[in-house]
């Protein structure tokens, strides 16, 4: 069984809400193999406009499966996130099975079936595509990170790339979903 350990900020974590969220969790058993050593994190928080924002993390040892959603009805976000979880281990087994596949072709028997099951689920395997659609190049400017920002929002992009004068690193600065701004520092 995944365990679920819930925390709630600006709320109390009811037995209703515990059992809906632990009885959701628990669908995504059948994508695990070794399902009683899972965890879930789940954080819970509530705003004064009434939205909930739903955060669901469940560590592994090669991956970290990560969902957040706001909606006005905690149920629904609660629903929206498992249902994100699901398609990420899903996209997930599907680059396993194609890497063991390609180093083991006598294996195609099980593409088959796999591919069967996608197609009776309504999943046609598009989104296991990742396409670079466009590609650019530019020269890395020493500034700061303050600067960083103000370049950032001058050209109206969401993040920023710049090698750090302080640190003579690689660094991003990021607009966060809060509108306030973050760095992302590299060794």
């Amino acid at each position: 069984m995944i365990r679920c350990e819930i925390r709630g900020e600006n709320i109390e974590v009811t037995d209703a809400i515990r059992n809906h969220i632990e009885e959701k969790v628990s669908k995504l058993e059948r994508y695990f193999t070794n399902a009683p050593n899972n965890h879930a994190h789940v954080n819970i928080k509530t705003y004064n406009n009434k939205q909930a924002k739903v955060e669901i993390t469940i560590p592994m040892k090669n991956l970290t499966l990560r969902a957040e959603e706001k909606h006005d009805d905690l149920y629904a976000a609660v629903d929206l996130n498992v249902d994100k979880l699901e398609r990420q281990i899903r996209k997930h087994k599907t680059k396993i099975n194609r890497k063991f596949r390609e180093k083991n072709p006598e294996q195609d028997f099980l593409a088959a079936a796999e591919n069967a099951e996608m197609r009776e689920n309504g999943n046609n395997g598009d989104d296991d595509d990742i396409a670079i659609v466009r590609s650019k190049k530019f020269q890395l400017k020493p500034m700061d990170s303050e600067e960083a920002v103000l370049q950032m929002n001058m050209l109206g992009h969401d993040f920023f790339v710049f090698n750090d004068r302080e640190t003579e690193g690689t660094s991003i600065v990021y607009k966060r979903n809060d509108g306030k701004y973050g760095l992302i520092e590299t060794n």
